[in-house]
């Protein structure tokens, strides 16, 4: 990471107060954005208290011990091998949910007296703010800063926003993401790799992550240069810094550990149940699978032709609005690494099928579908971008609060 890491081939004392001051400016360059992202997030925090102090109910228990959370943190407590058997034949295992966060959960609970669930909280509120961090690094390195702030700002308050202050894992999938990418952008293969290695023992969409490493690979490769090209704050394309041709052995390096999280838990989970395709098998038990969308484009159909009808419509427009959001970020020319990111996880969240209830939440770490509007808010004037961002947030706000407290999870 250009920014935070040295530069290769030079020595490693000499580096260690350079990369300390590279890292302390970057960090004040996003100090903005993570104030913004942390706003956002208490004032969601802030109205599901007072909404769950109107309705009964305990937001701390909304955020850490409900659904998935659940989940989660039975695993951290006592490790996998748990399995609800439902009506109708459907079979929930545990090995469904990647390895990271209850890990991580456990280690936070063995050393502070925190609860799995509570630890869970604190894993997640960190990570939003590490996401925050990469986001507003990426947007900055193609668009500017203000662009990188406005990208940081529309991706916390996303209407299903809420979840990153849950004990769930897209706060920690996203920022490991978003610093995977981060790196491919910059030209640091083994971080890159790394990440991306990490975000693969945390979701099944950690796959998006691998093809994003391979992406900027061949990309480096093609051109002969490291990094990306960068865009100012017109968007004007600008050259990434050094030049120098690509280190083909950090390269290779970054491409093989990349995909290695992915596979061991599919690999682990093929030898618990005996079967090489042991985890879709689980994911199976569970009602989900992936059939091209034609299940998700059913469920629509049927709403758009019932007493539902607005439902469907909405849920219409919002398809529509993401897939125009991507074509946009393909017109834009954005680097393919992003491009090959965000559209393996839209892929993976509307081909897949079973409870339609969380596909805006999978589709939340596809943070890069918003550098258009990020960059359309860079360039407003800053009162109409202030009052037209304000409103977003109080609405995801109030939306959040609503939709925690629904009958269904998130």
């Amino acid at each position: 990471m250009t920014d935070l890491v040295s530069p290769a081939g030079t020595g490693a004392g000499a580096d260690r107060p350079r990369a300390a001051l590279r890292a302390r400016g970057a960090l004040r360059r996003a100090l903005p954005a993570l104030l913004v992202h942390a706003g956002v997030r208490a004032l969601g925090i802030a109205v599901l208290a007072v909404w769950g102090y109107c309705a009964g109910k305990s937001p701390h228990q909304l955020l850490s011990a409900r659904w998935d959370s659940l989940w989660y943190a039975r695993i951290a407590a006592d490790g996998y091998g748990y399995t609800l058997r439902l009506p109708g034949g459907k079979v929930h295992a545990d090995l469904a949910f990647f390895p990271l966060l209850p890990w991580l959960e456990r280690g936070l609970s063995a050393v502070f007296p925190l609860s799995a669930g509570d630890a869970g909280l604190v894993v997640s509120a960190v990570s939003s703010l590490l996401a925050a961090w990469a986001v507003f690094l990426i947007g900055e390195r193609l668009y500017g800063r203000r662009a990188g702030v406005a990208l940081v700002a529309l991706w916390s308050a996303l209407p299903v926003g809420i979840v990153q202050s849950m004990a769930y894992s897209e706060s920690l999938f996203t920022a490991l993401a978003a610093w995977s990418l981060y790196a491919v952008l910059t030209g640091r293969w083994v971080w890159a790799g790394a990440f991306a290695a990490l975000a693969g023992l945390t979701r099944p969409v950690g796959a998006a992550v691998v093809l994003a490493v391979w992406l900027g690979v061949l990309t480096a490769l093609r051109r002969g240069k490291e990094g990306e090209p960068r865009r100012g704050k017109e968007g004007e394309l600008r050259r990434g810094e050094g030049g120098e041709r690509p280190a083909l052995p950090r390269m290779l390096a970054g491409a093989a550990l990349a995909p290695l999280g992915w596979l061991a838990y599919f690999a682990w989970v093929g030898v618990r149940t005996g079967s090489p395709t042991g985890y879709l098998d689980v994911q199976g038990g569970w009602g989900n699978g992936f059939d091209g969308g034609l299940a998700f484009g059913s469920f629509i159909a049927q709403r758009l032709s019932g007493p539902a009808f607005p439902a469907g419509l909405g849920l219409l427009v919002g398809v529509g609005l993401v897939l125009w959001l991507y074509a946009v970020c393909v017109r834009q020319r954005q680097p393919l690494p992003l491009l090959g990111y965000a559209g393996a996880v839209l892929l993976l969240a509307l081909t897949a099928k079973g409870y339609f209830g969380s596909k805006p939440r999978l589709m939340m770490p596809a943070f890069p579908l918003l550098l258009p509007l990020a960059v359309a808010a860079a360039r407003a004037r800053p009162v109409r971008a202030g009052l037209t961002v304000s409103t977003v947030v109080l609405v995801s706000a109030v939306y959040g609060a609503f939709w925690l407290h629904g009958s269904g999870p998130p």
